[in-house]
C-alpha cells in the first residue's frame, strides 16, 4: 500500500477521508488522482457502491473504477473502538466526503459540533440528491428522477419518443466531480484563514446532484426567462442561431457533421471529386453564407441542398474515412464512437492515454479480471502536468488495520513543499506573502488571484468563471474583430440578437472583467504579453500550438513569470494524429461515445443536449488548477497543465470502459431503463407532451407502488416480486404503468408517488426550473444587473457553503467593457500608450 505518486501529484500529503457510497465516490477519487492521501471508510459488508452495476464475478466495476488510489478501512458504527478510530481520523484529515441522506457520519453519531471540536479547520462535503434542506431535501430519488428534475431528460431525445436520459449512470459522477471542486474551494478558504491568522472555521459544503444536472443544460438553464420560450427536444439537433441537424448516417454508423457554410466550403473539393455537386459550387461565398442565410437572403444554393450534399457524401464513407479526410480539409467530422471504438482509437494510443490496472496480489479465481488475457488497461489521468500524466500507482487494496493513519496530519496544513515538476522552474525563494495567492485582501477564497482568460466558448470560460465567482480578478480576453462565438448564439434577450445580448455567453462569464485586444496586431500582442506577466494563471482553449506561435506559449510566459500556472484545453490534446482538429463539445461528446448512449435501441442515437463535454471538463480542470495553486503556495513552483476534452470526458465512462476490457460488453442505448432497477421509465401523463419519471428502486417500493396503482391484475404474481422478474417483463409492466399515469397530471402523479415513498419527478423545462421551490429555497438562480440588458437571472453554483454566500458576483461583461481600467489600473499603461494601441488597431 501507499505506492509512489508520479510527477504532478499536486496534492501530495493532503489528507482526505472518504465516507461516500456511489453518490460521491468520484470526488475523493479525483483528488487521489491529483496526489491526495485518501482513506476510504466502509461499514461491514461495504458501501452500496459495491453493488452498483456493472457487476462482474460479484465485483462492482464502478466501485473498482472510482476507488483506485485509495486506502480502505472497515469500521463498524456499532463498535466503540471503531467509533474512536473514526474520530481519530477525523482529527487528522483536511477534507471529509460523505453521501446522504443520511450519510455515514450520521451512522457513527458524528454531528457538526463533534466535527468542529475534533478538527476546527475541517472541510466537510456532503453529496445529496437535492441539497441538505428545502422542500425536496428528503424526497426519494434515483438516477433517472434527479436527471429529470434537473432538466436534461426533458430536452433530450426525439419528439416522437419519451424524454430520455443518458443510458449509463451520470448523475452521481457529475455530482461527485463537482464535490471535488467544492472541496478545493473549502480547502482554500481554510488555508486562507491560516495564512491571515484568522480563527479557523470548519467548512460545511452541501452539493446538490439536481443542480449539477441543471448545469449540463448549458444555454437552456435560464432560456425561458431570457427569450420567452423553452427549448424542446428535437433529437440530434444543434440549437444555436440556426437549428441544424447534427447526426449524419455513414457507411458503418453515424458521424457529427454540421452542414454550415464554412464546412461546406471546405468540403467542396471532396464533393466535386465524388460527383455530388456541380463545380460551380466552388464560386459560392461560403465564408458569408451562414450570415446571409440567417438574415433571410435568397440563396443560390439552399441550405437544404447543402444538407443533402453532405448526407450523400457521408453515406458512401466509413466513420474513419470521414474523420481522416475531414481532418485533412480542416472540417471537423466526429465519429459517433462506442467504447469498443475508443479502445482502438490510435490518437489515444499516441497520447499514451491507457495505463495498466495494478493489483496488490495475484487475483483470485473469482476476480473479475481473471479471464482477461494480458494486463487490464484503463484510462489514464485526465490531464498532463509539465508533460507528464499524474496518476496514483496504488490500486484499491484490501482493508487495512484500524490503526491506519494519514501520512501527515492535515489540520495545520503543514505539508512539506514538494519538488517542481519536470520542465518547471523553481523561483529563487518560496513565497511567504499570502497576497501571492489568496486571503490577504478579503473573505473570498481566491481574492488576490490574477487570471488571464484567453479561452472561449465553454470549457475554459466556465473554468475561469469558477475562480472569478470566488474572488479572483479574471480578465476575459476577446476581440471586437473576433468575439467569442457564443455571443452569436441563443438565447438572446427578448429574442433579439446582438453582440452583448446572448445569455449563453453571459452565464459562462460572470464576475469577470472584459478586455478587447486584437492578437493579430503587434499592439494587441504587447498587451497580451504584459497581461501574461501580470497573471498567476493563464488559461487558453486554442488549437494546440496557437499560443506558442503567438509568442505566448508556456515557455515564453515562464521566462518572465516563472511561478505562473498555464493551462491549455483543446478537443483532443497535442501530440496525436488528430491534434489539429478544432471543434466544440458536441464533437467531443460524439468522439467520447456519449452520442451513442442517448436514445432507444430501435432508433438512431439522439445524443445528449448540445455540447455535453463542456459540462464535464470544468469539473476536472478547475480543481486541478486549485491543486496547482496549493502546490505553488507550498513550493513556489508553477506548472503547465494540458487538458484534452476527450480524455476528461472518458473519466465519466470508466466503469463502461472497464466492462468492455473485462467482459467485452459494449454499452449501448437502453432508453430510460436500468440493469439493476425495474421498472423505470418516463411515462405519459394527462395533457400534451407531459410526463412523469419514476423508478422502483427495490422490492419494498414495488409493493407500495402496486398499492398506489390500486393493485391491478397485471401487477400480481410472484414473477414480478423480484427486480429480475420485473426487468424481464418490463414491456408489459410499462404498458400497465402508462395506463395509470395517463389518467393523472404530471404534478398529481409526482405528489402521489412521492407520498408513497416512490422516486418520481417531472422532467422539468427551463420555465419549471426557474420556479422550482427547491431552487428558490436554495437561491440557486441569482439576479444580476447586466450593463446593457438590465437585471437577468444567472444559474448559481451547484453547492452551498455555510456562512458564505457563494455564487456569481456580477453579470458578464459586455465586449471590451473594462478595457481602459484593465490597461491603466492592472497593467500600468499610460494614456499616450493607450492612444497608440488604439490608433494601431491593437484594442479592436
Amino acid at each position: 500500500m501507499g505506492g509512489k505518486l508520479r510527477l504532478g501529484g499536486m496534492l501530495d500529503g493532503l489528507a482526505v477521508l472518504d465516507l461516500t457510497d456511489h453518490r460521491g465516490e468520484i470526488g475523493p477519487w479525483l483528488l487521489a488522482e491529483l496526489g491526495a492521501d485518501v482513506i476510504k471508510v466502509e461499514p461491514p459488508g461495504g458501501t452500496a457502491a459495491r453493488r452498483s452495476a456493472p457487476i462482474r464475478n460479484g465485483e462492482s466495476l464502478q466501485f473498482l473504477a472510482y476507488n483506485i488510489g485509495k486506502r480502505t478501512v472497515t469500521l463498524d458504527p456499532n463498535v466503540a473502538a471503531d467509533r474512536s478510530t473514526l474520530r481519530r481520523l477525523l482529527g487528522q484529515t483536511r477534507i471529509v466526503f460523505d453521501s446522504g441522506p443520511p450519510g455515514l457520519l450520521t451512522a457513527f453519531g458524528v454531528d457538526r459540533a463533534t466535527l468542529e471540536a475534533l478538527n476546527p479547520s475541517v472541510v466537510v462535503v456532503t453529496v445529496t440528491p437535492f441539497g441538505s434542506d428545502g422542500p425536496r431535501a428528503d424526497a426519494p430519488a434515483s438516477e433517472l428522477t434527479v436527471a429529470a428534475l434537473g432538466g436534461p431528460v426533458r430536452i433530450q431525445g426525439s419528439p416522437e419518443r419519451p424524454p430520455v436520459k443518458i443510458s449509463v449512470p451520470q448523475v452521481w459522477r457529475h455530482a461527485g466531480a463537482e464535490a471535488a471542486l467544492a472541496a478545493m474551494v473549502g480547502h482554500h478558504r481554510a488555508v486562507g484563514d491560516t495564512m491571515t491568522g484568522a480563527a479557523p472555521r470548519p467548512q460545511f459544503i452541501d452539493v446538490s446532484a439536481q443542480a449539477a444536472m441543471t448545469w449540463t443544460l448549458l444555454n437552456a438553464m435560464e432560456a425561458h426567462a431570457i427569450q420567452g420560450r423553452d427549448f424542446e427536444r428535437t433529437g440530434a439537433t444543434l440549437h444555436l442561431a440556426m437549428t441544424i441537424p447534427l447526426r449524419r448516417a455513414c457507411a458503418d454508423g453515424y458521424v457529427v457533421l454540421v452542414p454550415r457554410g464554412r464546412n461546406a466550403g471546405q468540403l467542396i473539393p471532396w464533393l466535386i471529386e465524388e460527383g455530388i455537386v456541380d463545380p460551380s459550387w466552388a464560386d459560392e461565398d461560403w465564408d458569408t453564407y451562414d450570415h446571409r442565410l440567417i438574415d433571410g437572403e435568397e440563396m443560390a444554393i439552399s441550405h437544404a441542398e447543402v444538407i443533402d450534399a453532405t448526407d450523400r457524401l457521408c453515406l458512401t464513407k466509413t466513420k474513419r474515412e470521414l474523420l481522416e479526410r475531414g481532418n485533412e480539409l480542416g472540417v471537423t467530422i466526429a465519429p459517433l464512437n462506442t467504447v469498443a471504438d475508443l479502445r482502438a482509437f490510435d490518437h489515444l494510443e499516441a497520447r499514451s492515454f491507457w495505463r495498466p490496472l495494478t493489483t496488490d496480489a495475484d487475483p483470485p479465481a473469482s476476480d473479475p479480471f481473471a479471464a482477461v488475457n494480458g494486463p487490464v488497461m484503463i484510462p489514464g489521468s485526465f490531464l498532463t502536468v509539465d508533460g507528464e500524466r499524474p496518476f496514483s500507482e496504488r490500486p484499491l487494496g484490501p482493508s487495512v488495520d484500524p490503526s491506519v493513519s494519514f501520512a501527515s496530519a492535515a489540520p495545520g496544513d503543514d505539508r512539506a513543499p514538494d519538488e517542481p515538476g519536470e520542465g518547471s522552474e523553481q523561483p529563487a525563494e518560496r513565497p511567504t506573502d499570502p497576497g501571492f495567492w489568496v486571503g490577504s485582501t478579503g473573505s473570498l477564497p481566491f481574492e488576490g488571484l490574477k487570471v488571464a482568460d484567453f479561452s472561449w466558448v465553454g470549457v475554459g470560460p466556465i473554468t475561469a468563471k469558477s475562480l472569478a465567482d470566488h474572488g479572483a480578478t479574471v480578465v476575459r480576453v476577446e476581440s471586437i474583430n473576433r468575439p467569442d462565438p457564443l455571443r452569436g448564439q441563443l438565447p438572446f434577450r427578448e429574442g433579439v440578437a446582438g453582440t452583448n445580448r446572448s445569455h449563453f455567453h453571459g452565464t459562462f462569464n460572470t464576475s469577470k472583467l472584459g478586455l478587447s485586444i486584437d492578437l493579430k496586431t503587434e499592439g494587441g500582442l504587447t498587451v497580451a504579453r504584459r497581461l501574461t506577466g501580470w497573471a498567476d494563471v493563464v488559461l487558453d482553449s486554442f488549437t494546440p500550438g496557437t499560443m506558442s506561435r503567438l509568442g505566448l506559449g508556456p515557455e515564453e510566459i515562464r521566462r518572465s513569470n516563472p511561478s505562473v500556472i498555464t493551462v491549455t484545453t483543446s478537443l483532443l490534446g497535442r501530440g496525436g494524429p488528430f491534434s489539429s482538429m478544432a471543434g466544440y463539445g458536441y464533437h467531443a461528446a460524439a468522439i467520447a461515445g456519449f452520442f451513442d448512449l442517448v436514445g432507444f435501441e430501435d432508433h438512431p442515437p439522439d445524443g445528449p443536449w448540445l455540447a455535453y463535454t463542456d459540462t464535464i471538463c470544468p469539473r476536472f480542470i478547475t480543481p486541478s488548477i486549485m491543486a496547482a495553486l496549493d502546490r505553488r503556495r507550498r513550493s513556489g513552483a508553477g506548472c503547465h497543465i494540458e487538458a484534452g476534452q476527450l480524455e476528461i470526458a472518458l473519466q465519466m465512462l470508466l466503469p463502461e470502459l472497464l466492462d468492455y476490457e473485462v467482459a467485452g460488453t459494449v454499452a449501448g442505448r437502453i432508453g430510460n431503463r436500468s440493469s439493476d432497477v425495474a421498472p423505470q421509465g418516463v411515462y405519459p401523463c394527462a395533457g400534451e407532451d407531459t410526463w412523469i419519471a419514476l423508478s422502483i428502486t427495490d422490492d419494498d417500493a414495488w409493493g407500495r407502488f402496486k398499492t398506489v396503482l390500486g393493485n391491478p391484475t397485471w401487477s400480481q404474481g410472484a414473477v414480478l416480486d423480484s427486480v429480475e422478474g420485473r426487468r424481464n417483463n418490463q414491456n408489459a409492466v410499462d404498458t400497465g404503468i402508462a395506463e395509470w399515469t395517463v389518467q393523472h397530471t404530471e404534478a398529481d402523479a409526482e405528489r402521489v408517488l412521492r407520498e408513497a415513498g416512490i422516486a418520481a419527478g417531472i422532467p422539468q423545462r427551463s420555465s419549471d426550473l426557474l420556479a422550482d421551490p427547491q431552487y428558490r429555497h436554495r437561491e440557486f438562480y441569482r439576479t444580476l444587473e447586466h450593463e446593457e440588458l438590465g437585471p437577468l437571472p444567472y444559474a448559481g453554483h451547484q453547492y452551498r457553503i455555510d456562512g458564505y454566500r457563494n455564487g456569481p458576483r456580477s453579470a458578464a461583461p459586455t465586449l471590451g467593457q473594462h478595457t481602459y481600467e484593465i490597461l491603466t489600473d492592472l497593467l500600468g499603461f499610460d494614456v499616450d500608450e493607450i492612444a497608440d494601441l488604439a490608433a494601431t488597431g491593437g484594442l479592436e
